[in-house]
């Protein structure tokens, strides 16, 4: 009793070991995110960080509640399509035309969720996927979509009246802005108590119901929270790239969120992020090349899958801790 209470002691102190290094790197990060676009081209660095955004919340899901959502695109896409309406349509400014995008994507979310949760494993899976394509294709036929055309020039408009979105400078800070926001959401749900049951659950969810928890709640809330902070990336995606297309909404699109996941490393805080930027890097620079872009994200992918079966990110975090306890 006394070895198993130390090696938990130990376990505990590796835990808040790892936790101290994400939110070091994160710091680390957010710095050179600030002197970035001195750098590097600033749509790319947009792009990178609503993907980022877009992969820590399918990760909260995912990593953090253990259910495996094959249409986030919905959420991401329907807020691209609700924040691109609102603010060319019904000309309102770009932060009510996101939170138009976020509480869209939240009823989604909602909707989706309250039907899926009914169901696990593959089953919920392919709730999430067929609900999904519905929407893709309410999508193509929806009038105010567009259709196949999309919404296209949609203006960024002034922040809160005054702060021009069209210079691109004011526009890449906003964006940081929302992301460490974002970030900062998705830490203290995962650390507030809240976020400990979804562990549990993920971890054995017929002992957290023998706990007397209401799982179905918790992972509904959690369903929905995922949703809304896919939403914020995608509404800011928008206004990034001024159009909202069914791109946004179809099945490769959730391939790619899982894709991103999966390489960074699922239920770490930064994981997702590292794989967004891997993908969105690889995207972007081999776009002009004559060889494939995604016979390389597949090829990446397969080695991170043989090599890193925790993702590049959680498997940097599995051998500090494995030496922390003396593996």
């Amino acid at each position: 009793m006394v070895e198993l209470s130390e090696k938990m002691t130990t376990t505990e102190q590796a835990e808040r070991g790892t936790s101290s290094i994400q939110l070091g790197i994160l710091l680390a990060g957010v710095a050179c995110l600030l002197a970035a676009p001195m750098f590097f081209y600033p749509i790319f660095l947009m792009k990178l960080l609503c993907f980022a955004l877009f992969a820590c919340a399918f990760n909260l899901l995912l990593g953090y509640t253990g259910l495996l959502s094959f249409g986030h695109a919905t959420f991401f896409g329907g807020a691209a399509y609700f924040t691109a309406h609102a603010v060319k349509e019904w000309g309102l400014n770009p932060e009510l035309g996101i939170l138009v995008g976020v509480l869209g994507a939240a009823a989604l979310g909602l909707v989706v969720g309250f039907v899926a949760i009914r169901r696990q494993g593959i089953y919920f899976a392919m709730i999430t996927l067929a609900l999904g394509q519905m929407f893709y294709f309410f999508c193509l036929q929806a009038g105010f979509t567009h259709g196949e055309d999309g919404i296209q020039s949609v203006p960024r408009g002034h922040l809160f009246g005054f702060i021009d979105l069209s210079v691109t400078s004011n526009m890449y800070y906003f964006v940081l802005a929302v992301f460490i926001i974002g970030m900062a959401v998705i830490w203290r749900f995962i650390n507030s108590p809240f976020g400990m049951i979804l562990k549990s659950i993920r971890e054995n969810e017929a002992r957290a119901t023998s706990l007397g928890y209401s799982v179905a709640h918790y992972k509904l809330g959690a369903f929905v929270m995922s949703a809304a902070l896919a939403g914020l990336a995608g509404g800011v995606k928008t206004l990034v790239f001024q159009f909202a297309t069914l791109t946004d909404v179809g099945w490769q699109m959730s391939g790619e969120v899982i894709l991103m996941t999966l390489l960074g490393g699922i239920g770490t805080l930064i994981g997702p992020i590292f794989g967004a930027g891997l993908v969105v890097t690889l995207q972007n620079y081999l776009a002009t090349s004559d060889f494939p872009v995604t016979i390389i994200t597949g090829v990446v992918f397969m080695v991170c899958v043989l090599l890193f079966r925790r993702g590049i990110v959680g498997e940097f975090y599995a051998s500090r801790i494995g030496k922390k306890l003396g593996f």
